[in-house]
């Protein structure tokens, strides 16, 4: 066959080439694009600085973070969360520091409610005289419930996203944790004399044991918990009884341990022991214990608990307030103990405000030990988050913003004077920021607070209940005055 005759053929043969020229332009891009299709999360939230808290990255400029049922999916540069993922819900960050919600260690949520009643008073003349006496008059489940719903107003304006509680009617506060939103260790209080609601040891444990076993937390953000007094209101055999209780299933014990000089003179007394190692010697160390306080430990005490990895939850303005004492913070750094951040309940701070509480156990220390380089800023602020978490029995759900942890985070608000001119993050976090520079509160991926605004409390409604109770109170008050 001539070239002539092959003609026809070569002109067929170069349309096909040429159609096929243009289908592999027109396919090959959508290929591509179907391959780097963004995938779909349920949130994006911006920060002008991520603090993640993670020592392998502690800060990103200009990051974001993504969420997915509650779990961060990935951290990063906001150019890059932006190009691989797409949300149905986007929290800008201009002008805002995103990090971890902060974590308090020890509190008595519902004691808001006696903010302010007794102040200005040694640790026990005020728990003997004032404290027992009015939470025998007035703590009921309605009372639990109003101060809960306050004191859950409080921190989630505050930034505080997971705390651990201790006191009465753990199921009342466990519901009112569903509802706000936060994330909660709830410790059933037992104690060895009449409380609220029972007439000793035998009922109170009782109740915090069926409380434990049975309380099924719908969303997965309360925890139970144990929460024996203390060394000075529970005898031996009962703190024993619950450590062997608490390792059997598994649970958090929350306790007050070594906070007051008069603590050390009863159990002294009493055992012949320190408080520390009095409440080793039940089996209390071998649980998941979190030990709020421990002002008075020594040495060799220090180096028990950081072999035991147990929780101790500094709590510099209560300490301060009852004239606790101040505890040997930088020897439990330096030591390797898990250490945490708490406010104790408001009736003896006067408020929930994580805040101050990272500042002055900023200050504290260097003061008090006459050296400026202790508890920098760094150390400080990982109390109040990762290694709170850690402390608080939360640490493998929360507390750093890495990938597989539980969306808990805050946006703070960069723009006030206070915060400006803004040369290290960290610094301003622990030295600069207060309360109301945090803008938007989320737990479990969920925005609890966003521009100041509360999503899930009611703050006038929880406020009037809180003030008709606080009238009853304040008649107390001055029939026990009147009497006195």
């Amino acid at each position: 066959m001539s070239l002539t005759s092959l003609a026809p053929f070569r002109g067929i043969f170069i349309i096909k080439q040429t159609l096929l020229g243009f289908i592999m332009t027109v396919t090959l891009p959508l290929s591509v694009a179907m391959a780097a299709a963004p995938v779909s999360v349920d949130m994006i939230v911006h920060g002008r600085y991520v603090v993640t808290m993670d020592k392998t990255r502690p800060v990103i400029d200009n990051g974001a973070v993504a969420v997915r049922d509650g779990v961060i999916v990935a951290v990063d540069t906001a150019e890059k969360i932006t190009a691989a993922y797409s949300a149905e819900t986007y929290v800008a960050g201009d002008d805002r520091i995103l990090m971890p919600g902060l974590v308090n260690g020890h509190t008595h949520t519902a004691m808001v409610l006696f903010r302010g009643m007794a102040d200005d008073l040694a640790l026990m003349p005020w728990l003997q005289n004032y404290i027992f006496p009015m939470e025998g008059e007035f703590v009921d489940p309605d009372f639990i419930e109003t101060g809960m719903q306050l004191a859950c107003m409080e921190m989630i304006k505050g930034g505080t996203t997971s705390f651990v509680d201790m006191y009465f009617y753990p199921d009342r506060g466990a519901d009112v944790i569903e509802k706000c939103g936060l994330r909660a260790v709830m410790a059933a209080p037992s104690i060895d004399f009449p409380s609220p609601g029972f007439t000793g040891w035998d009922d109170s444990f009782a109740a915090a044991v069926k409380f434990v076993k049975e309380r099924k937390s719908k969303s997965g953000r309360v925890i139970p918990a144990f929460a024996p007094h203390a060394p000075y209101t529970v005898s031996a055999e009962h703190l024993a009884e619950v450590a062997k209780v608490a390792k059997e299933l598994d649970v958090p014990i929350s306790f007050h341990l070594a906070e007051d000089r008069a603590e050390l003179t009863q159990i002294k007394e009493r055992y012949g022991s320190s408080p520390v190692l009095h409440v080793a010697n039940q089996g209390m160390l071998d649980s998941k214990l979190i030990a709020a306080h421990v002002v008075h430990p020594t040495d060799e005490e220090i180096k028990l608990l950081a072999d035991h990895k147990v929780g101790v939850i500094h709590n510099p303005t209560s300490n301060l307030k009852t004239a606790a004492g101040v505890a040997p913070i930088p020897q439990m750094v330096e030591a390797g103990v898990v250490l945490g951040l708490g406010t104790d309940g408001a009736a003896s701070n006067n408020d929930l405000n994580m805040w101050e509480e990272i500042r002055l156990a900023a200050l504290l220390h260097k003061g008090v030990q006459y050296d400026a380089t202790l508890m920098p800023a760094e150390v400080v602020l990982d109390m109040a988050t990762r290694g709170g978490a850690e402390a608080a029995q939360l640490g493998d759900l929360v507390g750093d913003l890495v990938v597989g942890k539980r969306a808990d985070m805050i946006q703070v608000d960069i723009t006030g004077a206070h915060m400006t001119p803004l040369y290290n993050v960290i610094s301003h976090l622990v030295y600069a920021v207060n309360s109301n520079d945090v803008v938007t509160t989320i737990v479990d991926g969920h925005v609890l607070m966003q521009d100041r605004v509360l999503k899930t409390l009611d703050g006038e409604k929880v406020r009037a209940k809180a003030n008709a109770i606080a009238a009853k109170i304040t008649e107390a008050l001055k029939k026990k005055a009147a009497a006195e």
